[in-house]
């Protein structure tokens, strides 16, 4: 009679192949869940070809993550040892087992709803992002009750796990000889399989697959998040060196395409304005009517900022308008020093350490005053390292605010992020105010952030929009408007330029920015109440633009390097936009959108009549080729000065 495999020394093996099977649907079935909850911004592109694709795809990176994520289970039940047939063994395996699952699926879960955020997966830069904020545990807490359902389901998973858990049984009596000799083969036969897994093929022509490769299954950078995983997106990116010379190009023709230095324009005398910037978190350009394009589909939407509306047409602005980044760490960067993001935030990166410049930094070498400004504790999100390292000599956060004989102290903190933006930005005023002219100084807003509360007397006046952000982008657009009520009656207000973006884009319901192109979309706004800069400008600009334009502005007549374009001295058809987005570098120049992946161009898109970009015009633009060359150009100038440590001119 034939034995069962329970029976025979193969029994603990079969046991582990069974539950690394019930891990491997559970990754499955968060993949079907990811996508569900996110729905909204994949309505439209998804064909039944793609979505067999991509779910094709995530099995190469569910099997990596599976054998990272249960590497010490599979070694426990492997190790060729007697021992492990007991029961009190099988019991701690099967505790690691569902430990280890469920912070995978911990990771798996919370990514669908931070996704929204940040347009990608969730990277280990998530730890050094987050190393200094002792709210955390507030914040999450807050999730588990906004996204209950998820919370259930977690609760569910680990339920199922601990149930369909196979235990293998024990044997009796083992033929030692034989037992040995089985559980050895076993150990050597699993470990080039689990390589395999991790590598994502077999061959010598495969190698560990990582973020990037998810491109090879998808249309739009956005859908690398289907075929991603958590868990895997966190573990490949350990102790990961972000910035590579990819040495396109000779470091001649590189610069023959593209420099970021910036030489002063001409001899004309340097005129001391005061510099203004506003960084409000999370205003994406969706949020504000004046700034939404005039098609059918938008015109019944509502407007959020009446402060904004009212003085866009009193200012300059842009139509296509982008951010380089999707996290408030990435805005800093981009807006102050002309710094994008590529690959990973360069608050988290080892270039964090070079010697870098920005407004500030170029401004204090003519004698202005500079301070930076931000609600929330001092060291948040690693701003006030930032901020002293590009040239602001002053620093005002929560501390300054709460110890300022003015304030009301800490009445005025939201509990969760920072003080109320209203109260701050009148503090930001007090404090201009002070100053002696002329002077740069940034404000970095914090109330219109998760998690979307506003204070008790603005209740009925700012009611619940479609989205909770909404009911807070009409309270920090208040508090902009009491801003500027009370500075426009100072001395210094007509003697300054003002410069308002956001950080980067939030959560949105409308399809045009659920978009690779509206994932970017933020408002870029120049306001001097004592030149009359107005108009509206159908070129592009990108927040790494913010820098070389005031400079150029107020005639800056030292050479400085920023990544992006003087808009006052570069034609319009010679500017450019560039971001980058799971693996994806997006450039946008005239009317098209090139899309590459570091090794290829993927797409091309007609990006202002075809805004949803559905039709993928590769290889069928002209301009294709020279725009290929002039984002290689780009991207290696950008990773040989961070590896060189040359983003500032020596003297």
């Amino acid at each position: 009679m034939s034995r069962r495999i329970e029976d025979t020394p193969f029994n603990v093996a079969w046991a582990m192949l069974c539950n690394l099977l019930l891990s491997f649907g559970c990754f499955q079935l968060c993949r079907i869940l990811f996508l569900a909850v996110n729905y909204h911004y994949y309505a439209g592109h998804l064909s039944l070809d793609l979505l067999l694709n991509m779910f094709k795809g995530g099995l190469f990176f569910d099997a990596s993550a599976l054998v990272y994520v249960n590497g010490l289970y599979i070694l426990l039940m492997l190790i060729p040892w007697i021992g492990k047939e007991k029961r009190g063994y099988q019991i701690v395996s099967k505790l690691v087992f569902v430990f280890l699952n469920a912070i995978a699926l911990i990771a798996n879960l919370a990514d669908m709803i931070y996704f929204r955020y940040t347009g990608r997966r969730t990277t280990a830069t998530i730890f050094s992002e987050f190393s200094h904020e002792g709210n955390i545990g507030k914040i999450l807490g807050a999730e588990l009750v906004n996204h209950w359902y998820l919370t259930v389901l977690f609760f569910v998973f680990i339920w199922a796990i601990w149930r369909l858990y196979r235990f293998p049984s024990e044997l009796r009596k083992p033929n030692l000889r034989v037992y040995y000799p089985i559980q050895i083969c076993l150990l050597l036969l699993t470990i080039p399989l689990c390589i395999f897994a991790i590598r994502g093929g077999i061959g010598r022509a495969v190698r560990p697959i990582t973020i990037s490769n998810a491109n090879q299954y998808i249309n739009r950078p956005v859908e690398a998040a289907i075929v991603l995983n958590t868990p895997f997106s966190i573990i490949r990116t350990i102790g990961k060196e972000p910035f590579e010379n990819p040495r396109f190009l000779s470091d001649a023709e590189m610069l023959s395409l593209y420099s970021p230095v910036h030489y002063p324009q001409d001899s004309a005398r340097f005129t001391p304005k005061n510099v203004v910037v506003f960084i409000l978190e999370s205003f994406s350009r969706e949020y504000i009517g004046a700034l939404r394009p005039s098609s059918v589909e938008q015109t019944d939407k509502e407007s959020y900022t009446p402060f904004l509306d009212y003085l866009i047409p009193r200012s300059y602005t842009f139509e296509h308008a982008f951010g380089n980044g999707r996290k408030s760490i990435d805005g800093m960067p981009s807006v102050l020093s002309g710094i994008p993001m590529f690959v990973e935030p360069f608050f988290v990166t080892p270039a964090a350490l070079n010697e870098v410049s920005g407004i500030a930094g170029e401004l204090k070498k003519k004698g202005y005053h500079t301070a930076f400004f931000h609600g929330a504790a001092n060291g948040s999100m690693g701003f006030q390292a930032f901020a002293k390292s590009t040239g602001f000599a002053e620093y005002y956060g929560r501390t300054e605010y709460e110890s300022d004989s003015i304030s009301k102290g800490s009445i005025d903190f939201d509990g969760t992020w920072a003080i109320w933006d209203e109260e701050f930005f009148q503090f930001f005023c007090n404090r201009l105010n002070s100053f002696k002219q002329p002077f740069a100084a940034a404000m970095f807003s914090a109330s219109s952030h998760h998690p979307y509360a506003i204070p008790e007397k603005y209740k009925n006046t700012f009611p619940e929009g479609r989205m909770p952000i909404h009911k807070c982008i009409r309270y920090s657009d208040n508090a902009l408007r009491l801003f500027f009520e009370k500075a426009a009656h100072e001395p210094w207000f007509k003697n300054t330029l003002f410069v308002i973006t956001a950080d980067h884009t939030n959560d949105t319901d409308m399809p045009l920015y659920q978009t690779d192109y509206g994932l970017f979309a933020v408002p870029i706004i120049f306001y001097d109440p004592g030149a009359g800069l107005t108009g509206r400008d159908t070129g592009l600009v990108q927040q790494i633009d913010i820098m070389p334009t005031v400079l150029s502005y107020l005639n800056y007549d030292k050479p400085f390097v920023a990544f992006g374009s003087d808009l006052l001295h570069t034609p319009t058809e010679e500017r450019f936009a560039v971001n980058y987005l799971n693996g994806i570098y997006q450039y946008f120049k005239g009317d098209y959108v090139l899309q590459f992946d570091g090794s290829e161009v993927k797409a091309v898109y007609d990006f202002k009549n075809d805004p949803f970009q559905k039709h993928n015009l590769l290889g069928r633009v002209l301009s294709q080729k020279d725009m290929e060359k002039e984002l290689k150009a780009v991207i290696q100038q950008y990773m040989k000065r961070m590896q060189e440590d040359n983003l500032v001119i020596r003297e």
